[in-house]
């Protein structure tokens, strides 16, 4: 009856414990996704005022060729935008993944203890 006592014991301070990492790793990774989610948030914010600088630019121009020089540096830099964008989207996922390895090679717990 002792070991019966004991085993129950156990098995609740067991999923108490797998509990708490689970709840861990989520938090963690809630906490990734709100840090890119800022980021997304900024990022969106910088190609409205690329767009909106743009327009600006351009109804201030004279000529075909200013407004082309004015367009072309503007596409540059929607595509340094974007390559910056493939960036961070690498090391987010990378971040999250690394997040939920590293809880599993923490190892859960096993109760042996």
């Amino acid at each position: 009856m002792v070991a019966k006592g004991t085993d129950t014991a156990a098995s609740i301070k067991l999923g108490k414990e797998q509990t708490d990492a689970m709840l861990n790793v989520q938090k963690e990774i809630l906490e990734a996704y709100e840090q890119a989610s800022r980021a997304w948030l900024a990022r969106v914010k910088s190609e409205m005022d690329l767009w909106s600088a743009l327009g600006a630019k351009l109804s201030a121009t004279r000529t075909a060729p200013e407004a082309l020089s004015v367009y072309q540096e503007c596409i540059g830099q929607r595509m340094q935008m974007a390559a910056e964008d493939g960036r961070r989207l690498f090391d987010e996922c990378q971040k999250i993944t690394q997040k939920i390895t590293g809880s599993l090679s923490k190892g859960w717990p096993t109760g042996s203890s």
